[in-house]
């Protein structure tokens, strides 16, 4: 029986028929429910047929545009990529938010003192907020930074910018001047390009 096959057998056996495991392409990952996300990462971590004592990474996914929009459901998840040092197994959790225009989950900080960075980096870059984490402030953008980048419906250009203005001796923040264009690239080739000679 491949590792696989038994950890979903395990995660079956721990957390019920209904646990959303799937096993593709040679990954196994678990999708759980927002209100359960917490406990089970608790489960995981503790349990001792599972261990998933390492979390190596922690990000936050936008859905709107998934699919070429054909994607239902919610629009902000959070992935965690968990390793099991004992017994050699990696799981991907996926957990979606609730309410797409507040998304909101638990924070787990308190099953893996790594996820802080993390969550600190998800909060910045897609506004996803993880209650109960104690220092959940912006990681990448600036502390005036209005929005969060990575949400498919953020401006490329952005909403405002910032430059040194000489008369008042300061930075100031002003509306976008820059004009939205669309590049297209230009492709030129000598004659005979790639051909042996």
């Amino acid at each position: 029986m491949s590792w696989q096959a038994t950890l979903v057998e395990r995660l079956k056996t721990t957390f019920g028929a209904a646990a959303g495991v799937v096993e593709t392409l040679g990954e196994v990952t678990m999708t759980v429910n927002a209100a359960d996300y917490l406990q089970v990462c608790q489960t995981l971590h503790d349990t001792s047929d599972l261990r998933f004592d390492i979390m190596i990474d922690l990000a936050g996914v936008d859905y709107s545009e998934y699919a070429d929009g054909a994607w239902i459901g919610a629009r902000f998840a959070v992935v965690l990529h968990l390793l099991s040092i004992d017994n050699n197994h990696r799981l991907r959790l996926k957990v979606f938010a609730s309410d797409d225009d507040f998304p909101v989950v638990h924070s787990v900080t308190g099953v893996w003192v790594a996820a802080g960075w993390y969550e600190r980096e998800a909060f910045d870059m897609y506004g996803i907020v993880f209650e109960g984490h104690n220092d959940l402030r912006r990681l990448l953008t600036d502390y005036g930074f209005i929005g969060h980048p990575l949400r498919k419906d953020f401006p490329v250009s952005g909403h405002v910018e910032m430059r040194y203005d000489t008369e008042q001796k300061r930075v100031i923040y002003q509306p976008v001047t820059i004009d939205p264009r669309e590049i297209t690239p230009r492709v030129i080739r000598e004659e005979g390009y790639g051909h042996a000679q």
